[in-house]
């Protein structure tokens, strides 16, 4: 928590005048050249200034830098490094021959940015849970959250190995092992003050500071690129770490290979632990391996879990959703909901076992260190299983870009993306394949927490590229 309120100070302000504004701000091309070879460096000079046009003195600002050929169908990021001071350096790898265009997107003004880290920090009612208590015939609702201010006699769902616990209003002449569902709908509560909000509006949001620059045009020269090995586990990650050219993935420090995905998974038992984004992975299974047969698990909605088979090849596929907090406004059975470390501990584990993890999305409107003991959580777990079954393979999937202007205090990426920092921050130390979801929606510009198929399709490559 130290370490990210450090990154993120307070930045009050009196008037929108006085926060960023990516009109002013003005960006250089460092050692401009006619002429670009695939493979060179091109990096930017960005000074941001205010609305009067005056320099900022500090840093702070959450920007995207990406590259993009359309017609290619190729995108990555850029690193941004931030002086804190008011300048920033946007460095790009120009990975392919071509016409590149450049963007960098103020997402948020460094003020914007504390506004909502001190928001996010200070409330868990942004999201109200309704718990539905079924005892004979009768059936009650009643509020349910991770803290409940509450004279009422409360029923403590806990988690006695973690001390991870979540609460409902105890219903009237029920006990508490009769709740059954649960649903959950946005509050019409905010923690940002009015002129914090106008930061906020979608004109604000995502504002291209590039607007008049100029496509770059990159040569093929004579650049050669060192034969890279097969991505494997425990290897460190990179800024960015890949790009994608003719829809396809291309990680920067290692090569995939193409997979057939029916003889990769033949004898694989996969466990797919986590949020909906990591379900498009079970759908994308199901529909792109025509010997995986679907069994009806008869469960309850969207959330149900699932589990697909292929019994000649051996095959099995679970996915299933994780513990509280889980948002949605349909509503969902909570008799298997099961924190992830549970699941993972009660996983043999062996060469063919994959356990694939996707936290996040979730947890973006709650305070941090809800995210933070959870991920610890997690990580204590895995560290367990690969103590007693080294030969387990665990993955774990950062989390998707999201859309940009819809509810910005509760859902905003700058959310996604400190959570993106904590997990590859915590899980460093441990022999995990990490799939960078984060930079390749970024790279594919997809602005959708549930990118498209083709998307998918690459994270599952990367996927089987660890596996197999």
């Amino acid at each position: 928590m130290e370490k990210l309120d450090q990154l993120i100070p307070p930045r009050p302000f009196t008037h929108v005048n006085t926060t960023t504004s990516a009109s002013h701000s003005r960006a250089t091309i460092l050692n401009p050249r006619d002429t670009y070879c695939r493979g060179d460096q091109l990096d930017i000079l960005l000074e941001v200034r205010d609305h009067l046009g005056r320099r900022k003195e500090y840093g702070g600002d959450f920007l995207r830098a990406r590259m993009s050929s359309p017609a290619l169908r190729a995108g990555a990021t850029g690193k941004v490094t931030d002086f804190n001071n008011g300048t920033y350096l946007v460095s790009f790898t120009l990975f392919w021959e071509g016409r590149v265009s450049l963007s960098l997107l103020l997402m948020h003004p460094s003020e914007g940015v504390s506004a909502l880290w001190r928001a996010r920090n200070q409330g868990y009612d942004r999201v109200i849970f309704t718990g539905q208590f079924a005892n004979g015939i009768s059936r009650v609702d009643t509020d349910c959250a991770l803290l409940l201010n509450s004279s009422a006699d409360l029923c403590q769902y806990l988690d006695a190995q973690d001390q991870e616990a979540f609460y409902c209003v105890r219903p009237q002449h029920m006990p508490c092992a009769a709740l059954t569902h649960m649903h959950s709908k946005n509050k019409n509560v905010s923690y940002l003050s009015k002129l914090e909000i106008s930061l906020f509006k979608r004109s604000n949001v995502g504002v291209e500071i590039l607007e008049n620059f100029n496509v770059i045009n990159v040569s093929k020269c004579n650049s050669k690129f060192p034969m890279k090995e097969k991505c494997k586990f425990g290897m460190t990650s990179t800024i960015p770490s890949g790009y994608v050219w003719k829809d396809t993935w291309n990680p920067v420090s290692c090569s995939l290979a193409t997979v057939k995905k029916n003889e990769c998974l033949r004898g694989k038992f996969m466990y797919l632990l986590g949020d909906s984004t990591i379900r498009q992975w079970m759908e994308y299974f199901k529909t792109s391996i025509n010997t995986l047969k679907s069994v009806d698990l008869h469960g309850y909605g969207k959330f149900q879990n699932q589990l697909a088979v292929d019994l000649d090849r051996n095959i099995n596929i679970q996915w299933q959703k994780h513990g509280y907090p889980l948002i949605g406004s349909l509503t969902y059975s909570v008799k298997d909901i099961e924190y992830m470390a549970r699941a993972i501990d009660r996983t043999g584990g062996e060469k063919n076992t994959v356990i694939a993890i996707s936290l996040g999305q979730h947890f973006r409107p709650f305070p941090i260190d809800v995210f933070i003991r959870r991920a610890l959580n997690i990580h204590k777990a895995v560290q367990r299983l690969l103590l007693r079954s080294p030969d387990t393979m665990v993955v774990i999937k950062a989390e998707n870009i999201r859309e940009m202007h819809s509810d910005v205090e509760r859902f905003s990426d700058f959310h996604g993306y400190i959570q993106y920092l904590v997990i590859k921050d915590i899980f460093q130390d441990l022999n995990v394949g990490i799939i960078d979801a984060w930079d390749m929606t970024i790279a594919y510009g997809t602005n959708n927490v549930h990118p498209p198929q083709n998307v998918v399709r690459n994270q599952i490559n990367v996927l089987l590229n660890y596996v197999c």
